[in-house]
């Protein structure tokens, strides 16, 4: 029941970034690393990524591509972890790091989100042993 729930709620988080990146990639240009090649395009392609993921995760026919959604999921938040760790040091070069509060729980979250992905998925059991 409550990796079912979890599920819905990742599913929910990754389609409504998915939507923000593509509705409004300003912001995520904004905190795009320089070394990015086609900011704009890597943008729109994440954001097609998240949807496409968040959709594989609730689909209820074919377990194999629930599984594929949770791998790329996960692999796409460690790919997105640099972004992340490059916005919270613009933030703190810009405001002596008044976003603490954002920022620290968001780069803890990270290695969580990516976990989550796997087990909801079906990926993993860990830490979880397996029903007999």
């Amino acid at each position: 029941m409550i990796r079912s729930i979890l599920l819905w709620i990742l599913a929910i988080f990754y389609a409504y970034a998915g939507y923000a990146h593509l509705a409004s990639p300003e912001f995520f240009m904004r905190i795009m690393p320089g070394w990015v090649p086609f900011p704009l395009e890597v943008v729109y392609f994440t954001g097609v990524a998240e949807l496409l993921g968040a959709i594989g995760l609730i689909q209820p026919w074919y377990p194999q591509l629930r599984k594929a959604a949770g791998i790329g999921l996960a692999l796409y938040a460690l790919c997105v972890w640099p972004a992340n760790i490059h916005h919270m040091m613009l933030d703190w070069g810009a405001d002596s790091g008044s976003n603490l509060a954002y920022h620290v729980p968001r780069m803890i979250a990270q290695p969580i989100i990516i976990w989550l992905a796997l087990w909801v998925s079906g990926t993993t059991n860990w830490p979880f042993r397996p029903k007999p």
